[in-house]
C-alpha cells in the first residue's frame, strides 16, 4: 500500500539502474574471456556497437590517457585513483563492484574499454553526441572538461579522423 504523496518511481529507477549494470557488466566479461591483448582492438568496436559511442573516441580518450597500457595504474593528488588503458576513476568503484566488476577486472582491456565505453554513454545521455559529453567522461569542472576535449579533438585530428574546421 503506498503512502500518500509517496512514489515508487525512485525505487524503481534504482532497480533498472541496477539490472542495466549487470547485464552489460556481464557482457564486458563475457567478452573478456576469450579476448587477449592481441584482441584488445576488437573490443573497441564490440563496446561501441554495444553503446553506441564512437570506436575512434574511444580509443583516442585510451591513447590520451595511457597510450593504450591496460597495467596504467594513477593515482591522484585528491586520493582517487585510475585504472587501465582508459583510466577508470575510484569513484565508480562501488557501483562497478555491485554489477560484479572487481577493481582488478579493470586491468583486462575488453573489460576496461566495457566500462569506459558504459561511462561516455551515460555522459552522451546527458549532454548528447558532443564535445561536452567526450570532455565530461574527464570532468565535470568546465575548464578541465572543455580542455580535455580539445586533446581529444587534436588526437583525432592527428589521426586523420577529423576534419581541422575553419574558423
Amino acid at each position: 500500500m503506498a503512502i500518500e504523496g509517496q512514489t515508487f518511481a525512485p525505487v524503481l529507477h534504482r532497480r533498472l539502474k541496477q539490472v542495466r549494470i549487470r547485464a552489460w557488466a556481464w557482457l564486458a566479461l563475457v567478452f573478456a574471456l576469450p579476448c587477449g591483448i592481441a584482441q584488445a582492438g576488437d573490443c573497441f568496436m564490440q563496446a561501441a556497437v554495444y553503446q553506441g559511442v564512437n570506436p575512434s573516441i574511444l580509443r583516442a580518450i585510451a591513447w590520451y590517457e595511457s597510450k593504450g597500457d591496460p597495467s596504467v595504474v594513477n593515482r591522484n593528488a585528491n586520493g582517487s585513483v585510475d585504472v587501465g588503458q582508459l583510466q577508470i576513476n575510484s569513484i565508480h568503484f562501488g557501483d562497478l563492484a555491485r554489477a560484479g566488476v572487481p577493481q582488478r577486472a579493470l586491468t583486462d582491456p575488453c573489460v576496461n574499454v566495457f566500462v569506459a565505453s558504459w561511462l561516455l554513454k551515460q555522459k552522451m545521455v546527458k549532454y548528447g553526441n558532443t564535445w561536452r559529453a567526450i570532455g565530461a567522461y574527464h570532468s565535470e569542472s568546465p575548464k578541465l572538461r572543455d580542455a580535455y576535449a580539445h586533446s581529444i579533438q587534436q588526437i583525432l585530428v592527428q589521426w586523420g579522423e577529423l576534419q581541422v574546421s575553419a574558423q
